[in-house]
């Protein structure tokens, strides 16, 4: 028997990875139920904000903040269509009208201050359905 995970591309196997530990830990540790809808990115945005105002150093939090970045790309991929692609380390996600998105260095610039991976989410699954409205049918 062939599970879900098992049949997707080999990129995605460590951010599948990542975005379930994230899963995982947040649910041991906080009243939030991440559900991969967009909508659940409202929250892990709060949750990054939250480190950053308790100055957290970026090491401390390297991990998490790929995490994190992993299930926003799992959130893009389920509402738009997509996968994930692997580079040299890198992973990005691939959605259906052909862009790549960097969830993973989103969650990074969420960090940082300027980024948003509810946005991110929002700007990717609009294309995508954007497109798959274009084509000819």
């Amino acid at each position: 028997m062939t599970t879900k995970q098992e049949s997707r591309p080999h990129a995605a196997a460590k951010p599948v990875r990542w975005a379930a530990d994230t899963v995982a830990t947040i649910r041991e540790g906080s009243r939030f139920r991440p559900d991969y809808s967009a909508t659940s990115l409202w929250h892990v945005d709060r949750m990054i904000d939250e480190l950053r105002r308790e100055a957290t150093p970026y090491a401390a939090v390297e991990s998490e903040l790929r995490g994190f970045g992993a299930y926003a790309g799992e959130v893009i991929i389920r509402q738009a269509g997509g996968e994930w692609w692997a580079t040299g380390g890198d992973h990005w996600v691939r959605t259906g009208d052909g862009r790549l998105w960097d969830p993973i260095d989103e969650a990074r610039r969420c960090f940082a201050g300027p980024g948003s991976l509810r946005l991110l989410c929002r700007d990717a699954t609009t294309g995508a359905r954007e497109a798959l409205d274009r084509r000819p049918r």
